[in-house]
């Protein structure tokens, strides 16, 4: 019974949340909401990696630029914006089937700096490519994408509300199947899960492909609402703060974490825009800061704290029987 009320009230808040444009909602807050629902999908693939999978992979800003690079790529030769970020979503799972052929012979601590510099050699790489030619086009000057200067903040909070309710829902099935199951035993000790006959390998290869495709549509979305995508932006480590945060701030391998932390994300993301020059810094400490005090997360911590008040009353209750 309590599930299909769950299911209820998330169908309510989606419908209500699909008419918000129509009710006439301020575009400030469509902007905040299209940010959030950005960033709840990278959390939500992130937590699915570390949390879940046992993979400390440092690397959404490569999936987020690789995808972001495709679709905008992809409206210089005349394809559609909206087939661009499909095709951003598989090109970045194609380039993490490719990278785990060599970051997966790493394991721990070398597993992360080897996932670490990948968006940097993409940086690098994408400030000297020019594929579609012109001398200010391409390479460090960046694209503009074409055919997405007509859309509104609308169409394109649609498309972010439909990426980040797919992750919510995407993280719900997999946590309840069989692959969720085996994703667990990975994190709780991957010598013991791979004994009872867990293909380690396999499972964590589909979590690492799963997360840089969902991260990459993510990524395309966010630069069809930019119209314009540059190397040092694409490729930024502030995609993996964004994804640190989200995750350790509402809880790391929980799976309403990503969901409480974005919230936070978002109002920091807007709140530190004047300090622009020390945001990541000031974003650091406030990471080091929530690891110290509540290594489990703000939801974490709510359902710590909740235990003993559920003890008891459960005592009384039996004492009354």
């Amino acid at each position: 019974m309590r599930r299909y009320i769950s299911l209820i009230a998330l169908g309510v808040a989606t419908l209500l949340l699909v008419l918000l444009p129509v009710f006439g909602v301020e575009q400030t807050w469509l902007l905040y909401l299209f940010n959030f629902f950005i960033f709840l999908a990278i959390g939500n693939m992130w937590n699915l990696l570390a949390g879940f999978s046992g993979l400390l992979a440092l690397c959404p800003a490569a999936f987020v630029g690789l995808a972001g690079y495709t679709m905008t790529i992809l409206t210089w030769v005349g394809i559609p914006f909206y087939v661009g970020i499909i095709a951003g979503g598989v090109a970045a799972a194609l380039f993490a089937l490719l990278i785990s052929v060599s970051v997966f012979r790493m394991r721990g601590i070398y597993f992360a700096i080897g996932t670490l510099v990948v968006p940097e050699i993409l940086r690098l790489v994408f400030l000297r490519w020019r594929p579609v030619g012109g001398a200010l086009q391409g390479g460090g000057a960046g694209y503009m994408a074409k055919g997405v200067s007509g859309l509104s903040i609308a169409d394109t909070y649609w498309l972010a509300l439909a990426i980040g309710v797919a992750s919510m829902i995407l993280m719900a099935v997999i946590l309840r199947a069989k692959f969720g199951l085996g994703l667990a035993a990975i994190r709780d000790n991957d010598t013991s899960a791979s004994s009872s006959g867990i293909n380690v390998f396999r499972l964590k290869l589909y979590s690492f492909i799963i997360a840089a495709f969902v991260m990459g549509v993510a990524g395309a979305i966010f630069y069809v609402n930019q119209g314009y995508i540059e190397p040092n932006g694409a490729f930024n480590i502030s995609w993996l703060m964004i994804a640190l945060l989200a995750t350790v701030i509402g809880g790391i391998g929980i799976e309403w974490g990503p969901f409480v932390g974005t919230i936070i994300v978002v109002i920091l993301r807007f709140q530190l825009a004047r300090f622009a020059g020390i945001s990541l810094l000031i974003q650091g400490l406030i990471l080091l800061v929530i690891m110290l005090v509540a290594p489990q997360g703000i939801v974490g911590l709510a359902r710590d704290l909740r235990r003993p008040a559920q003890l008891v009353r459960s005592l009384r209750s039996s004492e009354g029987a």
